[in-house]
């Protein structure tokens, strides 16, 4: 009986053993095949969520590249700043926890209160309203509570969202210590102008996220942006770096060193926007180059804006006008005419033109000047502006020959600056030409430049005749040009222009202090539908000092108000306090006082 009575047990220990070894085997079975399929078959899923839980990248930031005139003066700099962002989602379980943490501690049923979603809701709401830490954050950052709330409250969901951009470090060490739930600073740069709206025009602005928009900073932004480094590394679950996966050096941007002097730039800035304040006009432009390098020491504009505050920048204060906008040039271009009829062999430096009776019929339309001045030297053509010296001297010279000169000075094409927005004019030399049209051109009418084309052609006239392109880039040599004239016929032509600052001369009432200059005005009726309008624009171009020159100085005024509207009255005032200050900052010796005493030596014998 005992026997038969221990079989059943033997059995049924047989039984388990046997189940539990099956068991044990088919979870060995399992493993090893789970593991197979995610090690073989699906290697790529298995490292894809080891990476989500183990590798990080930080990023290596650079902060943009710096702008500089030509003595290395800041012109565009990044200071340090923050940004203030939310993670709305971790905000979001911050309050359920402590709402619940409450709930349990107060003896409620914490797991009922978690399932209820609305009584949830409510409660987080309370709780988030009676943190005044919230309200000190939108009081610091001088936002609306409600707009705070609404970014911070609405979808839960979300990870990330500005709160503000760009606050200053101390705002910023004021939000840390508040130590709010989800949110977090972020480390960010500024873009600073120190010569604020001096420079605007030339330098531009980069946006909120540091990307060049206008001028010099949308020009170059690549070389002023350079690259992020990355560092790619694993952690392990307490947060400890173990390897490092990947390393990419980060590339230095690049620092832009300009042509402009700050020094010069701002006294062109400050005799611009008071004879535009002065002679009530629309707008104006200058610009001063160097003439022996092409190099661009001044481009100004008014009105201008302040890059640093964009509040009261509206596009027309944006435009770079003296690249961008175009206007018959007037009588600027005279000097132009005399070296064409030079040039081709047409007329010599001590010529006289017959102007009689002052006015002459050309296919039908009227050339006149405001008196008859009968025989004129081509000295005295300049002096007094006259349009039939000019058209009678271009009636000398192939229509073909004088239109390709004006190709060659650099008229239809851009400057040679390469900044964003430069207009390359209004001409058309291929189309066919009359008489009068060639004789319009001649005193700059049926064509149409910036203050950027013009300024480059009297640098070539301050060169000797050697036609070189605009640059805004500091330059370490004196790069190759094209010659254009000869140059004894330049010399004749910038010593005929010495006469418009004489007795009678068109800009008799203009001193450049200490200087001789060589200059030229001009005015110009802007053109409207169907012909012209009541509304000018007044020129003053030249060269200085006209005895070895150095600098060449366009100043264009648009537009003036009032009875005076003449370039030599409007437009000739800034020029000559600019060519005055700017030579001697550039420590260029007076050439009047030497004048003066060969004159006196003269005299006496």
């Amino acid at each position: 009986m005992r026997t038969r009575g221990k079989k059943p047990v033997n059995n049924l220990i047989t039984w388990r053993f046997t189940l539990v070894c099956a068991v044990v085997f088919l979870v060995f079975v399992t493993l090893v095949a789970r593991a197979a399929y995610l090690q073989i078959l699906e290697p790529d899923k298995a490292r894809s969520e080891s990476d989500k839980r183990t590798v990080r990248v930080e990023k290596l930031h650079v902060q943009r590249g710096m702008i500089f005139d030509r003595n290395g003066k800041e012109l565009a700099v990044s200071v340090p700043v923050v940004s203030v962002y939310a993670d709305p989602k971790a905000l979001h379980k911050s309050l359920v926890s402590k709402v619940l943490r409450q709930a349990r501690k107060n003896g409620e049923d914490h797991q009922a209160l978690a399932e209820n979603t609305a009584e949830l809701d409510k409660r987080t709401a309370l709780y988030y309203k009676n943190d005044l830490r919230w309200r000190e954050l939108a009081d610091v950052l001088r936002l609306e509570p409600k707009k705070i709330n609404s970014r911070l409250l609405n979808d839960p969901t979300r990870r990330f969202v500005y709160l503000k951009r760009q606050v200053t470090p101390a705002v910023a060490n004021y939000i840390g210590d508040l130590r709010l739930p989800g949110i977090h600073l972020l480390d960010e740069s500024k873009r600073y102008y120190p010569a604020g709206e001096v420079t605007a025009h030339i330098i531009g602005f980069t946006n909120i996220d540091g990307k060049g928009i206008e001028g010099i900073e949308k020009l170059y932004e690549n070389a002023l942006t350079g690259e992020e480094g990355r560092r790619t590394i694993r952690k392990d679950a307490q947060g400890r770096e173990v390897a490092v996966l990947d390393e990419r050096e980060r590339v230095e941007p690049e620092s832009i060193h300009l042509s402009i002097d700050q020094r010069i730039q701002g006294i062109a800035y400050k005799a611009l926007k008071s004879a535009v304040l002065t002679y009530k006009a629309t707008s104006g432009s200058a610009m001063v180059v160097d003439v022996k390098t092409g190099e661009v020491l001044a481009m100004v504009n008014s009105p201008s804006f302040n890059p640093n505050n964009l509040n009261d920048a509206a596009p027309h204060k944006r435009r770079n006008r003296a690249i961008t906008d175009l206007f018959e040039p007037g009588s600027t271009v005279k000097p132009l005419a005399i070296l064409a009829g030079l040039d081709y062999g047409a007329i010599k430096a001590d010529d006289t033109i017959d102007t009689y009776p002052g006015w002459m019929r050309l296919g039908g339309s009227l050339v006149q000047d405001t008196r008859n001045h009968g025989e004129m030297t081509l000295r005295e053509i300049l002096k007094y502006s006259s349009n039939m010296g000019v058209a009678k001297v271009t009636q000398l010279v192939p229509k073909d020959y004088l239109v390709g000169l004006f190709q060659k000075v650099g008229f239809g094409s851009d400057s040679g600056t390469g900044m964003v927005g430069e207009s390359s004019g209004l001409f058309y030399p291929n189309r066919r030409w009359s008489d009068f049209e060639i004789a319009t051109l001649s005193f700059g009418y049926a064509i149409a430049v910036s203050t950027a084309q013009m300024a480059r052609f009297y640098t070539m006239l301050g060169a000797g005749g050697i036609n070189r392109p605009l640059t805004i880039l500091k330059q370490d040599d004196i790069p190759e040009g094209e010659r254009v004239f000869k140059q004894k016929d330049v010399e004749a032509v910038v010593h005929m222009m010495e006469s418009v600052f004489e007795k009678d001369g068109t800009a008799r009432r203009i001193n450049v202090d200490g200087y001789r200059a060589a200059g030229k005005t001009g005015t110009s009726k802007k053109a409207a539908v169907g012909g012209y309008g009541d509304e000018y624009v007044g020129y003053f171009a030249g060269i200085a000092p006209a005895s070895n020159p150095r600098l060449a100085v366009v100043v264009m005024i648009n537009e003036p108000g009032g009875d005076v509207y003449y370039g030599g009255a409007t437009a000739g005032p800034a020029f000559a306090e600019i060519v005055s200050n700017a030579l001697r900052i550039l420590n260029v010796a007076p050439d009047k006082e030497e004048v003066a005493y060969v004159k006196g030596k003269e005299n006496d014998a």
